[in-house]
C-alpha cells in the first residue's frame, strides 16, 4: 500500500512511522487511521517508533473531515456498528513494540495514540492532553484502559476530567512517559531504544509483550464497544456540538448538560 498521510521507513530491523499532515498539526482523517493501521498490521520490523512530522505529534482528530465522515455522522455509524476502532485494534494486538516519539502536541487520539505505545520518549516540547471532556465526549479506550496504570486512578481521573494540558516535565514526573530528550535528539534517542529492543530474540520479545498485555490489559474488544456506544450517544448531545462550535470559533464553550 502506497501512503498518502504518513511515511514508513525502515533502518535496519526498526520500522518508522510519522504521521505525515504538518499543516493540520497531524490530525488524523479517514485515511490516516486506515494507513496507521494497515503500516501497523503489515510491518515486518522487529520494532516500531511512531512519530510525527514537526511541529506535532498529533493533534487528534480533524474536526472538519471527521464530523462529516463517509459513513455519515459519526453516531449513527457507531450505532450501527460499535467496536474496538480498527486502528486502535492493530496498535493494541500488535505482538511488534511500539515506541511513541511525542515531538510536539499529543492531544485528543493523539494522546491515545501515544498510551497504545509501549513506551513514550518525549520531546522537551511535548504537550498531553485528553480534550474529549471538553467536546462533551469520552476518550477512547486506552484512555480508560491504560492511563490509570501509568500515572494511577487519582492523577488519570484528573486529565479526564478536566482535559488539562500537561508538559513533558510533568508528564515525566507523574510517570506518563519514560525519558524527556532535547527536540534535536529526540529521534536518535527514540531509535536507541528500539535498536536495543530489536536485537534482542524477537520471539522472546513477543512473549514477553504477549504475557503483559494478558496480565495488565483489559478486554479492549468490550471495552471498544462500550465506547462506541457511549460516543454515540454523546455525539447527539447539545453539549458536544457546543464543544465543537466554541473550538472552531475559538471562545469559552457554555455546557448544557443535555
Amino acid at each position: 500500500m502506497s501512503y498518502q498521510e504518513i511515511l514508513y521507513e525502515t533502518e535496519g530491523h526498526v520500522g518508522i512511522i510519522r504521521l505525515n499532515r504538518p499543516k493540520a498539526r497531524n490530525a488524523l482523517t479517514y485515511l490516516t487511521y486506515r494507513e496507521l493501521e494497515d503500516a501497523v498490521r503489515s510491518t515486518e520490523a522487529r520494532c516500531l517508533v511512531i512519530t510525527g512530522v514537526d511541529p506535532a505529534f498529533c493533534s487528534g482528530d480533524d474536526v472538519k473531515q471527521i464530523m462529516a465522515g463517509p459513513d455519515g455522522p459519526p453516531a449513527e455509524s457507531l450505532e450501527r456498528t460499535p467496536r474496538l476502532t480498527p486502528a486502535a485494534d492493530a496498535l493494541l494486538s500488535t505482538n511488534v513494540p511500539v515506541i511513541a516519539a511525542v515531538n510536539g502536541a499529543a492531544v485528543g487520539w493523539g494522546m491515545e495514540l501515544a498510551l497504545m505505545a509501549d513506551l513514550r520518549v518525549a520531546s522537551e516540547r511535548a504537550k498531553f492532553g485528553e480534550l474529549f471532556v471538553l467536546r462533551g465526549l469520552c476518550c477512547d479506550v486506552p484512555g480508560l484502559g491504560r492511563l490509570a496504570q501509568l500515572v494511577g486512578r487519582e492523577k488519570a481521573t484528573e486529565l479526564l476530567f478536566t482535559g488539562d494540558v500537561i508538559d513533558a516535565a510533568e508528564a515525566l514526573r507523574i510517570g506518563l512517559v519514560s525519558r524527556v530528550a532535547a527536540h534535536e535528539d529526540l529521534m536518535e534517542t527514540a531509535l536507541g531504544l528500539a535498536r536495543r529492543i530489536a536485537a534482542n530474540p524477537p520471539l522472546a520479545v513477543q512473549r514477553i509483550k504477549q504475557g503483559l498485555r494478558d496480565a495488565l490489559d483489559p478486554d479492549w474488544n468490550a471495552l471498544g464497544e462500550w465506547v462506541s456506544r457511549s460516543l454515540g450517544t454523546l455525539f447527539q448531545t447539545e453539549d458536544h456540538k457546543e464543544g465543537v462550535r466554541s473550538f472552531l470559533e475559538k471562545r469559552p464553550a457554555r455546557y448544557l448538560g443535555r
